[in-house]
């Protein structure tokens, strides 16, 4: 993903105060007793967190925090809590008492909020908004991060696991000119059992395969159908039960949910958990190391407006990240991390796809694999797409402008416009993508995937987005060779991008200023740290609560530590260094320990300092 601001932050930066995302250390093995702790239920904590039952479990200090009065809008149903926008000398508080499970692992808290305010400053935070576990500041806001529409805010509060605390939202106006802060649709998510993680750090389920039959509305932005998935269990530990990954289901509500599931069968489904995102499935018995099963399931999609990664701008539908996923354990155990847009929380295993998808004919449906176009039914077309070794599936639906070419090398490239979009501006898209999809294939290995389309829409507020084979952007050659980087780093080499966005971002970024011919001579002389906690290698946790120093330090600080280790070790070492780790990484995932000791193992320079000067841990 590109390094643009979230739209609906503007220019201000985030006055976010540091969120201590303090995840309790794992007993010892050898401490560990013989019988295993209780598992997880994972569970929304929250009572009334829509404020749609009244006020209880809620206390507020006064009766008009809670509305559904004129001035203000709800995020989702009829109420909202509406703190301060008094413009006098003001405090408004709303509390309740919340128990985060000793079992679980994982919490997380969520809320949508809106800033609006009459101050003018661009620099003094005179009205603010606290959020507060128990003693425990987790965030604060002021009148400098207003915007136009709801955000949601996502804070990492696993430390809390066992605890009773009280979750109070406060509000200070000054004197003069108001501010409102505007909450609504607040969760506490908990998951992920605190029992030992599975004794080998094997990823399962592996080898996945995804079948999906679709078929869609006249616009493109309803699609009901069928979809299953064949996977294996490679662990040693038995798997008694598979998670999907419902990931737009965040630009939703958990009562209107975008992604719906039905008609479960392979499996029994449980509850939907972390904001509904996660869907538990009991398979009918433990699957054994080396066995195989197939779930499958009715599936509903509904693209919400907007020029979103998922969202329909006018008449044209991007669908990213819609089909249902199977998320991934590992040595630590099942990875239910929440959603992000300021970055990506996606990790799964490189699997096969055959998506069949029936459309209007006056759609045009770029997507992931290979496609070819049969006749349907009157007035319809048959889009099927198979993809091999890939990690997630996108497609889009619309009357798209369509050019095609060929790189130097053989790769099929499709550009795909929205109306308003030059033919200028496509042929210079398309002339970027071939070049860009050749310069990073010379440097890490062959592009395997066949076709690769780009969508072109200047309404991203995103900048652009990576999926296998396909991509949305803007028109801008830099976005674009970033996006088809991400081929390579994400895509062929996996990672887990909620724990390491490094891996894919600065690699990406560093990969693109290669194929445009820059070297990054001076950039790490600019570097000027936010604060001790910061480093290059932090998690989408920590990120997501300092989101103003997101891009700055994981796209522009991670390329820089990438050149200077190409200085280090000198241009050939790090052009093999790369390409070698890529052929060894290639359809599988990558770790910042494993990347740290193959450039270790490609010189004899000690790397220990160089490390640490560029906050590179793991």
């Amino acid at each position: 993903m590109r390094s643009t601001p979230h739209k609906a932050l503007g220019a201000g930066a985030l006055t976010v105060a540091a969120v201590a995302a303090l995840v309790l250390p794992g007993t010892p093995a050898a401490a560990r007793p013989d019988t295993a702790p209780a598992a997880c239920t994972p569970a929304q904590v929250v009572g009334n967190g829509g404020f749609e039952s009244g006020t209880s479990p809620w206390t507020a200090s006064s009766s008009t925090v809670i509305t559904s009065r004129t001035g203000q809008t709800a995020h989702g149903g009829s109420s909202y809590a509406w703190l301060d926008g008094v413009g006098s000398t003001h405090t408004d508080s709303l509390s309740q008492s919340v128990s985060v499970p000793a079992d679980c692992s994982t919490a997380t808290l969520t809320f949508w909020l809106h800033i609006d305010t009459t101050e003018t400053t661009t620099s003094t935070a005179y009205d603010k908004l606290t959020a507060k576990l128990g003693s425990t500041t987790l965030a604060t806001y002021s009148n400098l991060d207003k915007n136009t529409g709801y955000v949601q805010k996502s804070i990492d509060v696993s430390s809390f696991a066992g605890q009773t605390v009280t979750l109070s939202f406060t509000g200070t106006e000054d004197s003069s000119l108001r501010t409102s802060f505007v909450l609504d649709d607040v969760a506490l998510n908990t998951s992920g059992g605190t029992t030992p993680p599975p004794a080998d750090s094997t990823r399962t389920p592996a080898a996945p395969s995804y079948t999906v039959n679709l078929s869609s509305d006249t616009s493109g932005t309803v699609w009901t159908g069928h979809e299953s998935a064949t996977f294996t269990n490679a662990s040693p530990t038995a798997l008694s039960e598979v998670y999907l990954r419902l990931w737009d289901n965040y630009h939703g509500t958990c009562d209107a949910p975008p992604i719906r599931v039905t008609g479960v069968t392979g499996g029994t489904a449980g509850a939907l958990s972390v904001a509904c995102t996660a869907l538990k499935i009991d398979l009918p018995a433990p699957l054994a190391q080396g066995q195989s099963a197939t779930i499958g399931f009715d599936l509903g999609i509904t693209v919400p407006s907007g020029a979103d990664r998922f969202g329909h701008d006018g008449a044209f539908s991007f669908i990213g990240n819609a089909l249902p996923v199977l998320a991934v354990r590992d040595g630590s155990g099942w990875h239910l991390d929440p959603y992000t847009d300021n970055g990506e929380s996606f990790y799964s295993l490189a699997a096969d796809f055959a998506v069949t998808l029936d459309h209007p004919s006056t759609l045009l449906v770029p997507a992931t694999g290979t496609s070819t176009d049969t006749p349907g039914s009157s007035g319809r077309t048959i889009t099927t797409a198979t993809a091999a070794k890939v990690r997630d599936f996108a497609w889009a639906a619309g009357p798209f402008s369509k050019i095609s070419g060929t790189s130097a090398a053989g790769v099929a490239v499709n550009i795909y416009s929205v109306s308003g979009i030059s033919s200028s501006s496509a042929q210079s898209m398309l002339s970027t993508a071939k070049s860009a999809v050749d310069a990073h294939a010379g440097r890490f290995g062959a592009y395997p995937y066949g076709e690769l389309d780009a969508v072109i829409d200047n309404n991203y507020w995103f900048g652009g987005m990576e999926y296998p084979g396909f991509v949305l952007d803007l028109v801008s050659t830099t976005a674009l060779t970033h996006e088809i980087g991400h081929q390579w780093w994400y895509g062929i080499v996996g990672d887990d991008e909620y724990n390491s966005p490094w891996l894919d971002e600065a690699f990406a970024d560093y990969s693109t200023d290669l194929a445009l011919g820059k070297t990054g001579s001076s950039c790490w002389s600019g570097v000027s740290w936010a604060s001790s906690a910061e480093k290059i290698t932090n998690s989408m946790a920590y990120w997501d609560a300092h989101s103003s120093r997101y891009s700055t330090v994981v796209y522009g600080y991670g390329k820089c530590a990438l050149h200077d280790l190409r200085r280090v070790l000198g241009d050939t070492a790090m052009a093999k260094l790369m390409k070698d780790y890529a052929t060894a990484h290639w359809y599988g995932v990558s770790t910042t320990a494993e990347f740290k000791a193959a450039a270790q193992a490609a010189t004899s320079t000690d790397l220990t300092s160089f490390w640490t000067q560029h906050r590179i841990d793991g």
